[in-house]
């Protein structure tokens, strides 16, 4: 059987949310290749050390360049800091190396199409990190769509928000700079306008309003030294799909009370359905003659759900939804499949999230076309 070598660059909650995804897929799924974890990056060299020993992975680099030019890394998994995705990655790909990258997949239109160019001129295997996507009730509701039982879809009205910014005091981070983030919309917001498209279609256009409601933070916790804030702490848009579907979507990192508010309600001329993340083993319809919603509950019988649990009710969580995006991941390398969002998809939320942020600061609709 191929031997597969991961490489991991970074060791926050997400890089240890890829590991157990990769260590997760190897013990769940007959995969058609042996996956090794080859080697773990983080600019802490004891921290990487430490990371590595716990998380399984067989060598630790102090650089990410050393371990993209480490032979035995086939797949360079990327869990840093946005404006690093576009370096860390670019120079994967110039390695012929497959790069499965956080998102969102960049912090600039220009660095995201540079990317998915030189991924499609090296015909090298890439996936980001749009793990919800992946939940097997995402995948009900879109079958449901596609056969028609919602009739033709008429709206989305979406809304992906947290609390983890909402206090004032909290302080300024990598994620309130402008050129290392992109405020709420790209933290939050990316993974709500993928979903849309997933499971709508494309968007023709859009209108939009944004705001920075704490426009200033502590430099550290506790300081009295005030940075000041320039990235959106909550957007709301307006969008006209592509078939005609009309739809609303906003994002906070400011909304007491929610954890992973990713929700959303479609309708249609035949019936309406209904998500929200934070009880991701859920789905409720309600069809054309039934007096309110249905609630459909996760089982075996869904794609994916099997694989970790025989029996519905018993629930799946995050790190399960990882490990299917991983699992989708080898199964693309193996050439034996082409689901999940690569460097081209991802592009095309990006370009949205563009036209969204000029549509909010011209104050007029945006035709995605205009990118």
């Amino acid at each position: 059987m191929r031997e597969l070598g991961i490489g991991l660059i970074g060791t926050g909650f997400m890089g240890r949310a890829h590991a157990l995804a990769f260590n997760n897929a190897r013990a769940v799924f007959e995969l058609p290749v042996h996956l090794k974890l080859a080697a773990l990056a983080d600019a802490d060299t004891e921290r990487a050390q430490r990371c590595a020993t716990a998380w399984g992975f067989a060598q630790a680099h102090g650089a990410w360049q050393a371990l993209i030019n480490d032979p035995k890394v086939d797949v360079v998994a990327i869990t840093t800091p946005n404006h690093l995705h576009y370096p860390m990655a670019m120079a994967a790909i110039a390695a012929g190396k497959a790069v499965y990258c956080e998102k969102p997949l960049a912090v600039s239109l220009e660095q995201a199409d540079a990317m998915r160019r030189a991924a499609s001129a090296a015909a090298v295997v890439t996936r980001v990190g749009y793990n919800y996507q992946h939940n097997p009730m995402i995948g009900l509701a879109r079958q449901m769509i596609a056969n028609g039982e919602l009739g033709e879809i008429i709206s989305f009205q979406g809304e992906f928000s947290e609390d983890f910014m909402a206090d004032p005091a909290s302080p300024w981070s990598w994620r309130c700079e402008v050129e290392h983030a992109g405020g709420a919309l790209a933290d939050l917001g990316s993974h709500l306008l993928s979903m849309a498209c997933y499971l709508v279609g494309d968007v023709h256009s859009v209108c939009a309003d944004t705001q920075t409601v704490h426009t200033r933070r502590p430099a550290v916790k506790g300081s009295s030294d005030l940075k000041p804030i320039a990235v959106d702490d909550q957007v709301h848009a307006l969008l006209r799909f592509a078939n005609g579907a009309r739809g609303t979507v906003s994002s906070s990192w400011l909304k007491h009370g929610y954890k992973n508010h990713l929700s959303f309600e479609i309708s249609g001329t035949q019936g309406t359905l209904a998500f929200d993340q934070e009880r991701l083993n859920e789905l409720r319809v309600c069809r054309v003659g039934q007096d309110g919603f249905q609630r459909l509950l996760a089982g075996p019988a869904l794609q994916g759900y099997a694989a970790f649990s025989p029996a519905a009710g018993h629930q799946l969580g995050y790190n399960e939804l990882k490990t299917l995006e991983v699992h989708e991941l080898i199964i693309a390398l193996a050439g034996q499949g082409a689901d999940g969002t690569d460097f081209e998809g991802a592009w095309a939320v990006e370009r949205l999230a563009t036209a969204i942020r000029l549509a909010a600061i011209q104050e007029r609709w945006v035709n995605i076309s205009e990118f």
